[in-house]
């Protein structure tokens, strides 16, 4: 495995890549089960989604948490943000609401964000003092909202900052900073104020994720892990067993990778 600046490689125009063999991915655990969807914590916890749109939380063990069943009200959950693992965000898309459930899967409060004439948002996050980040669509602004759905902050119309709208998947806080990942545009990073404070031309990754002092995604068989302050990354060639898996995400040392019967777990050398 080669590291290598990524800065140093947008100069020179071409990215030369030396990938690990499988040696690098080692089977740690199998979690079986009827699972449509999950997400993991900074604690190894998991949190899945069945097809019964049921919430279930297990922990680093596997064992069972808690699990959330008053879900078909607003339909299917679009995203699920574990950021915080003493509070659950679940994301319904198609109502542009938001339900905040405690570390146990219980209904805290329940968010409009209609309210607040957000109809469009694909993307949200909690925020690192458990207020909500958004991202408006019809007014291509990242907002800030609290627990009522009231308006903290809004940047200005990002046509003006960059001359064109992104359209972000994904939005994650981390370390005092916001990232916004459009996969043709590439990553935009935000201040706690709502300023731009750069843009890593980090474009059409899937199953990206801004996990501690790293961004990780994929691309086909290959598995990548971006340094944020060194600029440095690293990437290794999946096995087919990993690499067609329906979906992936990660913790700082794992990844996880959903198949038709459940989870495999592995470890990241």
């Amino acid at each position: 495995m080669k590291k290598l600046s990524l800065i140093c490689c947008l100069m020179i125009g071409t990215l030369w890549l030396n990938a690990q063999s499988d040696s690098a991915f080692s089977l740690l655990r199998t979690m079986r089960g009827d699972i449509v969807a999950f997400s993991v914590d900074n604690l190894d916890n998991i949190y899945v989604l069945n097809s019964r749109n049921q919430v279930k939380k297990y922990n680093a063990a596997g064992d069972s948490m808690g699990v959330f069943n008053d879900v078909k009200k607003f339909g299917n959950a679009s995203l699920i943000d574990v950021s915080n693992p003493l509070r659950l965000l679940l994301y319904y898309k198609d109502y542009t609401t938001v339900v905040m459930l405690d570390r146990f899967l219980n209904l805290v409060n329940t968010i409009d964000l209609r309210r607040q004439n957000i109809f469009q948002a694909r993307a949200i996050a909690q925020s690192y003092d458990n207020k909500i980040w958004v991202y408006d669509e019809a007014e291509n602004k990242l907002k800030k909202v609290d627990e009522n759905g009231k308006l903290l902050l809004e940047t200005p119309d990002f046509r003006l900052l960059m001359g064109q709208a992104p359209q972000p998947q994904k939005i994650f806080d981390q370390d005092k900073l916001v990232y916004l990942y459009d996969p043709a545009l590439g990553v935009f990073v935000f201040d706690y104020f709502g300023a731009q404070r750069n843009n890593i031309l980090i474009r059409g990754w899937d199953n990206f994720k801004v996990a501690g002092q790293y961004i990780f995604g994929s691309r086909a068989d290959t598995l990548y892990r971006y340094e944020i302050k060194s600029f440095m990354y690293d990437e290794w060639k999946m096995p087919a067993a990993i690499s067609q898996s329906r979906s992936f995400t990660f913790s700082a040392s794992r990844l996880y990778a959903l198949k038709n019967d459940g989870i495999d777990i592995y470890t990241i050398r």
